[in-house]
């Protein structure tokens, strides 16, 4: 099969529903063709999987047994493709965010100045600010500039740190994408994470305060606090871990054994629950601390999907 001619056409679009194998020519041919040629790339992408999608559909609907045959099955199987190259390459859907990916491997260059998700934390800085419960986890400050499609550090950062979600998620039960997308939020996806005195890595994605029991290193932060809706700043101290993996256990192991956000772990079904569930259990006093966390979450789903 060429790829010379990657430009919409029907009947290519219908051949790589039907064609896995070509899906390795495909991806190299958009890293190397235009925008246009990476779009469609993107849609094929998208068809297949929902071809996919359709066909796990069909697979578990009961037959009567009575009309199936060779033929009805491949006719079947030639609508569901039919159905497969429809429904995709629609705004919003998933082949935006594979051709944003795909944009990214193809022009590295243009996308290394982005921002971290549009928004600002600045809890690494020595002179930054964080929002937090008081109790237990800060949380950054985000502006409500939108932004458009993810960014490299947050592709950098679900990438880096999935491998061990989803470990921890195996032992305690929490979503890894929950957890990734909770450290992103508290981190501005990596860009702004906690710092020891001098500017080593604390590795404290979750913003987990150093109580009196805690025995290890500590890093002292100036923080942001709402009491009464009103912003107020104090200098806290947060715990430093030896290693990111330490970080995600720790926060897993707070959130199974507190009393205090049982019911936030009883909500994991939904990523709005979990994030309200969180900030009625005064995980942090920012207001609008949900919506932020569900919106961190929820671009982290976005980019694991496609990393599939």
């Amino acid at each position: 099969m060429g790829y010379g001619s990657i430009n919409g056409s029907s009947s290519f679009a219908q051949t790589l529903a039907a064609d896995t194998q070509s899906l390795g020519n495909l991806k190299l041919a958009a890293g190397t063709n235009s925008p246009s040629a990476i779009k469609e790339t993107a849609k094929q992408f998208e068809s297949l999987f929902m071809r996919e999608l359709v066909k796990s559909m069909r697979d578990a609907t009961v037959k009567s047994g009575m009309l199936d045959n060779a033929g009805t099955d491949l006719g079947s199987d030639l609508l569901d493709q039919q159905f497969a190259v429809q429904m995709s390459g629609q705004p919003g859907g998933l082949s935006d965010l594979i051709a944003a990916q795909l944009t990214r491997q193809a022009n590295p260059a243009s996308t290394a100045s982005s921002s971290a998700s549009g928004t600002t934390s600045t809890a690494g800085s020595s002179n930054g600010t964080i929002s937090n419960s008081g109790t237990s986890a800060p949380s950054t400050v985000h502006s409500s500039h939108p932004h458009h499609g993810p960014t490299a550090a947050q592709v950098d950062f679900v990438n880096q740190h999935s491998a061990i979600a989803s470990k921890v998620e195996q032992v305690s039960g929490i979503p890894a994408n929950y957890m990734l997308g909770q450290a992103a939020h508290e981190t501005g996806w990596g860009q702004h994470e906690i710092k020891l005195k001098g500017g080593a890595p604390s590795y404290n994605l979750f913003g987990m305060k150093a109580g009196p029991n805690w025995t290890g290193k500590v890093a002292e932060v100036t923080t942001t606090e709402y009491k009464d809706g009103v912003a107020t700043k104090k200098v806290a101290r947060f715990r430093a871990y030896a290693s990111y993996e330490d970080s995600f256990k720790d926060y897993a192991r707070m959130i199974n054994e507190s009393p205090r956000y049982a019911q936030a772990k009883l909500q994991t079904t939904s990523v709005h629950a979990f994030a309200s569930g969180l900030q009625k259990a005064g995980y942090a006093t920012d207001p609008d601390y949900a919506n932020k966390l569900s919106r961190a979450i929820n671009t982290t789903l976005q980019l694991r999907r496609v990393q599939v």
